[in-house]
């Protein structure tokens, strides 16, 4: 099933020609489908050791080539695996974007109560660490990604709220919307992954191993990396141990706090119409963590 209607479905077959005619040396290995992929790749496996990540939408056609030029940069500062890309490719065989092949990470994303207090400190400190790489010369934050001021997705998160009708609780998802966007912003601006949700974490036996899906990377509000502390099931507990290593060395937590709630709920209210139907899991997803939001 197509998750958008302008979609570019991929297959093994595909990817198996695509890969014979750009990367001989690995021609001979198997292809096979992989884990689901998210809102804009399909992933494939390579033989054992690698995965092919196929853009299915325009808006991720430029990620392989971002993942290149930026992930060895953060991997060599960050205490976890990246899938740093070892080979880009180049449109053909009637597929229309650039696609890449990264190491195959093992690891599964954390279930709800799954990391403990060890694991939700290490997710904290891995936002904290990367908010110390040098962010000089990196891909500033534009338009309405995640990252820039809170107040420019004003009018999509209102009309995304109207849209949702019934769905959530206006009245309450709004008034804490207000409360973020009256959060002071940023007065500097850091790295950030900007879609850490469990999916795109990976752990083994507790631990924080690896983070995938750089899609959204770039330089802009650090408060965007707050998502997990509504996003990942944790406890009130948990929540607090991340809070106090994600925030840690930040000149406003508190502001940020508030501005990170405000991320979550641009994460999940924009996207609960869009994909109400076309994926429901999501969308219920996203509605239990503005729940999460509310409660806090």
């Amino acid at each position: 099933m197509r998750l958008h209607d302008d979609e570019i479905v991929s297959t093994p077959d595909l990817v198996h020609r695509l890969v014979a005619a750009q990367l001989p040396q690995w021609s001979g290995l198997p292809v096979r489908p992989g884990p689901a992929g998210g809102t804009d790749h399909h992933l494939f496996r390579l033989g054992d050791e690698l995965l092919v990540r196929m853009p299915k939408i325009a808006w991720a056609q430029d990620q392989a080539v971002a993942d290149a030029r930026w992930l060895p940069h953060l991997a060599a500062h960050l205490p976890v695996e990246l899938p740093v890309p070892v080979a880009v490719g180049e449109p053909g065989e009637g597929f229309p974007f650039r696609w890449s092949v990264v190491p195959w990470l093992e690891g599964e994303p954390p279930a709800p109560g799954s990391l403990g207090a060890d694991g939700v400190r290490g997710l904290g400190e891995l936002v904290a660490a990367l908010r110390t790489v040098p962010a000089g010369g990196g891909p500033v934050k534009e338009g309405t990604s995640r990252g820039v001021p809170l107040a420019r997705l004003d009018d999509d998160v209102r009309a995304a709220i109207a849209a949702s009708g019934t769905r959530v609780d206006g009245p309450a998802v709004t008034k804490a919307w207000d409360r973020a966007l009256d959060a002071r912003p940023t007065a500097e601006a850091r790295w950030l992954h900007g879609d850490l949700l469990p999916g795109n974490l990976l752990t083994r036996d507790g631990r924080l191993t690896g983070v995938i899906d750089w899609g959204a990377v770039g330089v802009g509000d650090p408060a965007a990396d707050l998502i997990p502390a509504w996003g990942t099931g944790l406890t009130d507990a948990e929540r607090a141990v991340f809070r106090a290593a994600a925030t840690d060395g930040l000149a406003d937590p508190d502001d940020a706090w508030e501005r990170g709630r405000g991320w979550m709920l641009v994460q999940a209210v924009i996207a609960l119409p869009y994909y109400w139907d076309r994926w429901p899991a999501f969308a219920r997803a996203g509605q239990a963590r503005i729940a999460t939001v509310l409660a806090g």
